[in-house]
């Protein structure tokens, strides 16, 4: 497990710079909202004569005057680019970096098998992701219990659930991409979780393009469909887990075929 906690280590920086923002930044809606609740009548009459932006959102199916409409709708915001955008990364510079940063010839030199690199490598990536997530959900609990409010557990284990879960697809995407690449992954990376993101609103706006969201890593975490359902839409969620698999599946292809530099 050495390449494992060697992995982790080397990205210790960002991973508490990115968990701390995203988390500190959901803390501070939450803490924020004993002072907006009596305000949000007004917001919800607002985004409701707004038409296909609230659509985009889902904010005409949820409640602003609520802490759980409130939480969902910001911290998903939130969550949601920040979260795909970090797993992008992790995910994009995972297997790239040995290349780009010249390390391909002595971490290969060693009696270790590609095969066994690609899956300590990938075993960081969901290190790194769970850890991130841990500290956000930490935070938001925190944040829950000084403002005094009470608590939504189903919907906030089912919210952070689709996050995690849309996180993994993106970086497992991103990882099966990085087996091809030699640098230049990162604008890559984040091209595709931003990709994913307005996949999504289009298929929010536009009912002809609704099948845009069996594409979008993003269609499954819906806060409105959350709430409404009580549960993920496994319709949208299987297949972002198949393309999940498929990008892990094409690294350990490509990367133990692959001509290293």
């Amino acid at each position: 497990m050495t390449i494992l906690k060697q992995e982790i280590n080397s990205q210790k920086k960002m991973l508490l710079i990115w968990s701390l923002v995203i988390g500190v930044l959901i803390a501070s809606c939450v803490l924020m909202f004993p002072e907006m609740k009596s305000q949000m009548g007004n917001v919800n009459e607002m985004f409701s004569s707004m038409g296909n932006f609230t659509q985009a959102f889902g904010m005409d199916r949820l409640d602003f005057g609520t802490l759980t409409g409130f939480y969902m709708i910001e911290g998903g915001n939130i969550l949601g680019i920040g979260g795909a955008f970090f797993a992008a990364i992790v995910g994009v510079s995972a297997l790239m970096k040995e290349e780009r940063d010249h390390t391909a010839e002595f971490l290969f030199s060693h009696p270790v098998s590609r095969v066994k690199v690609i899956t300590q490598k990938l075993l960081s990536v969901l290190s790194i992701i769970v850890i991130m997530n841990a500290v956000v959900i930490v935070l938001s609990i925190l944040s829950i219990a000084i403002i005094g409010e009470e608590f939504f557990w189903k919907e906030m284990f089912l919210f952070h659930l689709a996050h995690f879960l849309m996180q993994l697809e993106i970086a497992g995407i991103c990882f099966g991409i990085s087996a091809f690449l030699t640098r230049g992954g990162l604008g890559i990376g984040i091209g595709v979780a931003a990709m994913m993101y307005f996949l999504n609103l289009i298929a929010n706006i536009s009912k002809s393009a609704r099948a845009l969201k069996y594409i979008s890593s993003f269609s499954y975490t819906e806060a409105a469909d959350i709430v409404e359902s009580g549960g993920l839409e496994m319709k949208y969620l299987l297949p972002g887990m198949a393309f999940m698999i498929i990008g892990i599946i094409a690294a350990y292809v490509k990367y133990t075929k692959k001509d290293l530099r």
